[in-house]
């Protein structure tokens, strides 16, 4: 994070592909509350991909990708 950070002070948009993907549910807790901060913390907005419920649920809105359509 502290490289993200370095090397856009002040984004307006994060993307975030798949972020946790490989990541044990305790350290992609972390991850996920990094990100958060980071979004707060500038008013950036985030878009967030992944195909954890778990972690897809946690968000204030959520789009779906099914058959090539978002829903």
């Amino acid at each position: 994070m502290a490289i993200a950070r370095t090397l856009a002070p002040q984004p307006k948009l994060v993307l975030a592909d798949e972020p946790t993907g490989n990541l044990d549910e305790a350290t992609a807790d972390t991850v996920f509350a990094l990100l958060c901060e980071l979004v707060s913390e500038t008013g950036a907005g985030l878009i967030l991909v992944t195909h954890s419920e778990r972690l897809a649920g946690r968000m204030r809105r959520r789009l779906h990708l099914r058959a090539g359509q978002l829903t």
